[in-house]
């Protein structure tokens, strides 16, 4: 079953909404690039295009995390797909009249990604709202599932197929995707919670946002495990984004691949994700969570290592495919551990600081990653990687059950 009944209907309408704009943030995968390309083949604006997936978290994504834990979390999601039917309905319009630019576009990219980063925080901190501790696990494998299916197999060749048909056919596509997705969240009857100034330090009802942000700051800090957790995350996505930075590269250059090889590791990778989806409730049963957390930093630290030996596609994918169990595995563990541990009024404001150290890690990593391919070729990168990830794991090796019983 999708979603066992002991879920409740409110989660499985959370379920809907996710997978419904999950559909359209994998049409805009491909949809998006491409109307880049359409406009520009300068190399800096099209990189400029995909770091517009990362920045507006980095900048509102402490904002988004206060409104999470002051506003009803449903209709906060529900609004800012609101807003990103808005701007595809404006982008759509230029587009029509042929007045498009590829500065309107990644101005639109940069407010798409604004408004999915206060959907993604409001969503993961309504989640524990939903559903019982002990299945927030489940919960969380469910959302992944859809993620990798719909917005990562599915979504991106649709977007492609359907950019074929007209150049403004996808974002119209999208739009009905999160007006779906905005009606599906406000059926939705949870409860909402009593703004969280009150249960603070002292400020008040009327404390500022500043205020309220260095309480999740400090709530976060002064939890052994969840800092722990957060600097973890933080550290390997340094590692992994060093990697990762410079992948289109390694598959072309060092593997012997073409544009299809390249799209070809990314599937396998997606449905490697579907395995570890699946697996996941079995895993949780038969496993503490320490050892499953345990067993994918392991896979992480070895992929690197695997990818940095090969010069053989027959060899990396199936490296790509057990990383891309492990990834789904780890994400659902890190956001279920998270989600039991911060009580319910800090979990917007908690949530934002853990992404923003998310998106954070991933950033210093891309600039590292250039810079080490850029003297001393495409596997500097993985070595950089997989020397860390052994560094970083050799450290944290015996925190990892205090990590996984956070939320006990």
């Amino acid at each position: 079953m999708i979603a066992p009944d002991r879920l409740g209907s409110d989660y499985r309408q959370m379920l809907a909404s996710s997978w419904v704009t999950n559909l359209s943030d994998g049409v805009a995968l491909a949809a998006g690039p491409l109307l880049v390309a359409s406009q520009t083949r300068n190399p800096t604006l099209i990189a400029a295009s995909a770091a517009m997936a990362w920045l507006p978290n980095l900048l509102v994504g402490l904002y988004a995390g206060v409104l999470a834990d002051r506003l009803d979390r449903k209709r906060l999601i529900a609004t800012a797909n609101l807003a990103r039917a808005l701007v595809l309905g404006v982008l759509s319009v230029f587009i029509v009249t042929s007045t498009e630019s590829v500065w309107v576009v990644l101005i639109a990219l940069f407010l798409l990604g604004a408004a999915e980063s206060f959907v993604d925080t409001s969503a993961s901190s309504l989640l524990p709202m939903l559903v019982e501790s002990d299945d927030i696990g489940v919960a969380n494998a469910r959302l992944m599932f859809g993620h990798i299916t719909i917005n990562r197999l599915i979504g991106p060749p649709l977007g492609a197929v359907l950019f074929t048909l007209g150049m403004v056919v996808p974002f119209v596509a999208q739009i009905v995707a999160v007006l779906a997705g905005a009606a599906l969240v406000l059926t939705i009857a949870a409860p909402t919670i009593a703004s969280p100034t009150v249960m603070s330090d002292g400020e008040g009802a009327g404390s500022s946002v500043r205020t309220e942000i260095v309480e999740g700051v400090r709530w976060l800090w002064r939890h052994p495990p969840i800092r722990t957790l957060t600097l973890t995350i933080i550290t390997f996505n340094v590692t992994f984004g060093a990697a990762w930075s410079i992948l289109v590269l390694y598959a072309l250059e060092r593997l012997g691949l073409g544009e299809i090889g390249f799209g070809l590791l990314t599937t396998v990778g997606a449905v490697g994700g579907l395995l570890g989806t699946t697996i996941y409730p079995r895993l949780e049963r038969h496993l503490s969570l320490g050892n499953i957390m345990r067993i994918g930093l392991l896979i992480e630290t070895f992929t690197h290592f695997g990818l940095a030996m090969t010069t053989s596609p027959w060899v990396a994918l199936p490296i790509f495919f057990v990383f891309g169990a492990h990834e789904a595995v780890w994400g659902t563990v890190a956001t279920t551990v998270r989600q039991r541990a911060v009580p319910p009024a800090f979990q917007g404001r908690v949530t934002s600081v853990y992404l923003t150290g998310v998106y954070s890690g991933l950033v210093i990593g891309a600039v590292v990653g250039g810079l080490i391919a850029g003297r001393w070729g495409v596997t500097g990168p993985f070595w950089f990687a997989f020397a860390g990830s052994v560094a970083i794991l050799t450290t944290i090796w015996r925190q990892l059950d205090l990590i996984a019983h956070a939320g006990s």
